[in-house]
């Protein structure tokens, strides 16, 4: 494939096909195979847009006679001639502008995420009164939320005890913890450093805002498991105005409508789940190969010498 053809598909796997994707309802009867192929869709945006710069570069850097690439930039511009010499360095350009975003994306949310979620776990462990692994803080309005991490929390109010009995109590922990156990945390970190790479004209927050969705909707259906869909809408709904610090995973939010009709409408579907995971592997097939392929022959090359 060409420099083009992989800037295009880049451009369209954090564009347009995260909104489209977006929009379906689908994902609501398979949310861990739809977070599957959302890190697919990722994954395969940087993987094109770094192909699309590996192109450029076999372009830029021709091998010289001892088969080495030769970095003379007369020589390419004698090549390709001024129009195509500029396009490719600014494709170029803007791949390393990508990776370098990415890179100091990834090491920005970790750290400001952490840090944000130490200071509020200090502030929930000096004002709240801990009973077992539970943080209970003075708020008379009913809230849920859990700070992930090594030092886990899981915080209510007084408002969450006076309001739930004890089925909808044991359905919004159950929520809160499959979130700890399964460190969806981590999950929202690294499409937030994705979203954060590439420039704002050209990517979507659609791909973020749904995983944020689809991380409760797993953590919906752990709860469910254990204590049933009833009590977990009466939990939701009671705890649906309830704030959610940085950093934490709260039970409430602008999605609990959708969720407590989910919980009424039709299970999860299989077949959804096994359509979702064939597409997953048919994104990542293309760009994969396009990386691998070239640093795999240079390297055979290199090595036989």
């Amino acid at each position: 494939m060409s420099a083009l053809a992989f800037a295009i598909l880049a451009l369209l796997l954090v564009g347009p096909v995260p909104a489209i994707l977006a929009r379906a309802d689908w994902p609501l009867r398979a949310p861990r195979a739809a977070i599957v192929l959302w890190q697919s869709i990722a994954i395969a945006a940087v993987l094109s847009a770094f192909s699309a710069g590996l192109a450029i570069a076999s372009r830029l850097f021709l091998p010289d006679s001892d088969g080495l690439p030769s970095a003379d930039p007369i020589d390419a511009l004698h090549r390709l001639g001024w129009a195509q010499w500029l396009i490719h360095l600014v494709v170029l350009g803007l791949t390393l502008l990508v990776g370098v975003r990415l890179a100091v994306a990834g090491v920005r949310v970790a750290i400001g995420t952490r840090r944000r979620r130490a200071h509020h776990r200090m502030l929930v462990d000096l004002l709240g009164v801990n009973r077992g692994a539970l943080r209970i803080l003075a708020i008379d309005q009913p809230l849920a939320y859990c700070l992930p991490g090594m030092r886990s929390r899981v915080v209510v109010s007084d408002g969450t005890l006076s309001t739930l009995g004890d089925p909808e109590m044991a359905a919004i922990l159950s929520h809160e913890r499959a979130h700890l156990r399964a460190r969806h945390d981590l999950v929202l970190e690294a499409f937030t450093a994705v979203h954060a790479a590439f420039p704002r004209f050209v990517r979507s927050a659609s791909a973020l805002d749904a995983v944020r969705l689809l991380v409760e909707l797993l953590a919906d259906d752990a709860a469910v498991r254990a204590t049933g869909p009833t009590p977990l809408a009466r939990a939701l709904v009671a705890c649906a105005a309830g704030p959610r610090p940085s950093g934490a995973l709260a039970a409430g939010g602008p999605t609990t409508v959708l969720r407590v009709q989910r919980l009424a409408g039709k299970p999860n579907s299989p077949w959804l789940c096994a359509a979702a995971y064939v597409g997953a592997v048919a994104v990542l097939v293309v760009p994969t190969l396009a990386v691998a392929v070239p640093w795999l022959t240079e390297l055979q090359r290199l090595l036989s010498r």
